[in-house]
């Protein structure tokens, strides 16, 4: 896939040191981690060591001083690889900028620098069981008590809460001015009281594992609570764009992953004189899904840079659109991958199978392309609301 002209020399430069890192670890250790039962440890301390964990942190808190334009480049190119990065979805992206845009000085120099060099990870908590896609009927409550909070509530579907040193959970506190619900954000470490979590079982094949989250009765510091608690909202979405042009970038990989591995396939597969890749009934569908894939990264990097220049509604309307365009494009990609090596595509042996079911998690995750297909047509068209 070529470099966009829209990319600086410095930020192709960062591609293509990524790409030679992925390639030398792969999709063979990827399989081989996922079957062991083991997490991409190796892979995260190498990448960690080189700076790409933290290139989106603040310089002065040991990140790269850059954005979500180089994170989500570092994840495409790990999952163009074969060995995506789920944790960075989560870890830098979600929670290190919502820390370091709004959180105190001693959340900062807490929490950061370990981001950064990836010696700390940290979950992210808002999915509930009776929420969905609705962040409006989050359950999960945080009230005052004394100088602490005591959160209650659940969380279903939160990844990598084994291996984060604490989860950035969103509750709802209560106005009182007005009596009314907001939410906020509290780091709840991983062996506060009270806070439980119990493994979901999955068809995906992945090193992060899922969990339900139970808070019974969590207290809390008052300095647990991240940024202002009457700016939940900026505060919330702060977190949320970025993790969809992170998703972005997982499907982006994801697609071209598998593109590649089919191109390889039609170009030597040979059944009659010419290779496979010489008819157009297989030559076409694998354009087809080129082009796509080429399309959906321009809106992830316009969604990254409008992010980054501080433009977060424009970033609201464009992260959406791209999570919805790179899901699409990597699940017809995956799709078109696998029907290209016909039985070959179905085997343990070229590993392309396991990903019809990853590429359908950028079409559910983290928001259903129904709901972004909502918030178009109602914010970006002016269509009236159906809910």
């Amino acid at each position: 896939m070529s470099n966009p002209v829209i990319e600086t020399e410095e930020q192709r430069a960062l591609r293509d040191a990524v790409a030679a890192l992925g390639k030398r670890y792969g999709r063979a250790y990827f399989a081989q981690v996922v079957a062991e039962g083991k997490h991409t440890d190796e892979l995260w301390a190498e990448a960690a060591k080189l700076g790409y964990l933290g290139v989106n942190l603040p310089e002065k808190h040991g990140g790269g001083g850059g954005g979500i334009v180089e994170l989500s480049l570092v994840l495409e190119e790990l999952g163009a690889a074969g060995c995506p990065l789920l944790m960075l979805v989560v870890s830098p992206a979600i929670c290190g900028t919502v820390i370091a845009r709004f959180g105190t000085e001693e959340q900062k120099r807490t929490w950061l620098p370990g981001l950064a060099d990836g010696t700390r990870k940290m979950a992210f908590g808002i999915t509930e069981p009776d929420a969905g896609s609705n962040s409006h009927r989050i359950t999960t409550t945080a009230r005052r008590d004394g100088d602490e909070w005591v959160l209650n509530g659940r969380k279903v579907f939160i990844s990598g809460v084994d291996i984060a040193d604490a989860t950035l959970i969103v509750g709802r506190t209560e106005d009182s001015r007005t009596g009314r619900l907001k939410p906020c954000l509290f780091i709840v470490p991983r062996d506060t009281p009270g806070f439980g979590r119990s493994p979901i079982r999955m068809e995906l094949a992945a090193p992060e594992k899922q969990f339900e989250l139970t808070l019974d009765e969590v207290r809390l510091p008052a300095d647990a609570l991240v940024g202002d608690e009457d700016a939940g909202l900026l505060q919330l979405f702060a977190g949320l764009n970025p993790e969809r042009i992170m998703t972005a970038a997982f499907a982006v990989g994801m697609g071209r992953y598998a593109l590649d591995r089919a191109v390889d396939y039609a170009r030597t597969r040979q059944v009659w004189k010419e290779p496979i890749g010489a008819h157009q009934a297989v030559a076409h569908p694998l354009a087809q899904a080129h082009i796509e894939l080429e399309l959906a990264r321009l809106m992830m990097q316009k969604a990254a840079h409008l992010y980054d220049a501080g433009d977060d509604m424009g970033a609201g309307e464009a992260a959406n659109m791209a999570k919805y365009a790179a899901a699409e494009a990597a699940v017809r990609a995956v799709d078109q991958a696998v029907h290209t090596l016909g039985g070959n595509g179905l085997t343990h042996e070229y590993g392309l199978a396991s990903m019809i079911t990853a590429a359908r998690v950028a079409r559910i995750a983290p928001v259903s392309r129904e709901m972004i297909l909502n918030f178009v047509s109602h914010q970006s068209l002016g269509l009236p609301k159906s809910y």
